[in-house]
């Protein structure tokens, strides 16, 4: 199947597949896979300090010659120095998010780089493409991880972002297989941006205890904690079931800033503690069967793609 649109042009790929730059997951193994396969891997900074991000970006120059990128949370206190590293690094792709774009737009496109930026609403849509991102990525509450306080579904998001924006929109949250990639593309959306379903590869840097749970999990054993500090989307676990009680319980951001700690997604995600980490996860693990290889799971999604978009084609007369 051959998809040419505004995302695959403006990357300069094969697929409109885009790798979520995931904390403690998204290594320099899993985002050069990702791209030597068509799609666009993303090296998730946001658990890196900048000479490791450094380094993950050396070892993925050396591991493929496709587009790549980098995923920088802007809210982090050194962004500004993973913003710098990216630049001298030579990297031509930044996806951007928790946070206002416009504060390394000018930097960022004065060095030729492509900006995506990740939103959770249209309000901040219309504030990324007005500093001049070249894409935005729209993010549904399904999605693992960090989520928008509104908690908006993709499917309600992305046709209000289409209709509204006038630079590409990439679809994210819940999007498992070939299937969703075809939604999200009736919806509107120029790509999709995957996550949870390729933290579940053998290339992704998570802990294997944690790709178990994957494995293992289905749709309703997500839940949204955190409300005051920053919405997050994680299985239900020890850690999650303490969060939820203090949040019913009525209890202050300092309390939860408290349990949350400092390394609640490195314990859960890197270290595989299932108890007492966050395990962060979308709402479309019940789709993820089995730990593929990123060149297997490129194969089933472009298979499950094209036998969704036939068989709807021969319904439609």
């Amino acid at each position: 199947m051959k998809i040419s649109n505004e995302v695959t042009n403006l990357f300069k790929i094969e697929y409109p597949i885009i790798q979520a730059g995931m904390v403690w997951v998204s290594g320099w193994k899993l985002a050069s896979a990702v791209s030597n396969n068509g799609g666009v891997g993303l090296i998730g900074a946001g658990s890196m300090k900048p000479e490791l991000l450094r380094e993950h970006i050396r070892n993925c120059i050396n591991a493929t010659d496709k587009p790549f990128g980098v995923n920088i949370p802007l809210l982090r206190g050194d962004a500004e120095k993973l913003v710098n590293v990216t630049i001298e690094e030579n990297v031509k792709i930044v996806f951007t998010s928790a946070g206002h774009p416009g504060k390394f737009i000018d930097i960022l496109k004065k060095n030729d780089i492509t900006v995506v930026h990740v939103v959770p609403s249209l309000k901040f849509a219309k504030k990324a493409e007005s500093v001049g991102c070249d894409a935005i990525v729209g993010e549904g509450v399904e999605a693992g991880g960090h989520n928008g306080a509104d908690e908006i579904t993709t499917f309600c998001l992305i046709p209000e972002l289409v209709d509204s924006l006038n630079i590409p929109v990439i679809a994210a949250g819940g999007i498992a297989d070939g299937r969703g990639i075809l939604a999200a593309l009736s919806l509107g959306a120029e790509g999709v941006q995957i996550g949870t379903r390729f933290a579940a590869t053998v290339e992704s840097s998570a802990h294997p205890n944690y790709k178990k749970t994957l494995l293992e999990a289905r749709e309703n054993d997500t839940v949204l904690i955190l409300k005051k500090v920053g919405l997050t989307r994680v299985i239900k676990n020890r850690f999650s079931d303490s969060a939820v009680q203090l949040e019913q319980s009525g209890s202050r951001k300092e309390e939860l800033l408290n349990l949350l700690g400092e390394k609640r997604e490195q314990l859960g995600i890197f270290e595989g503690d299932l108890n007492n980490g966050m395990i962060e996860a979308g709402q479309g693990i019940g789709q993820i069967d089995k730990i593929l290889t990123v060149k297997e799971l490129f194969k089933k999604l472009i298979t499950e793609l094209e036998n969704s978009f036939q068989s709807l084609k021969n319904e439609i007369t």
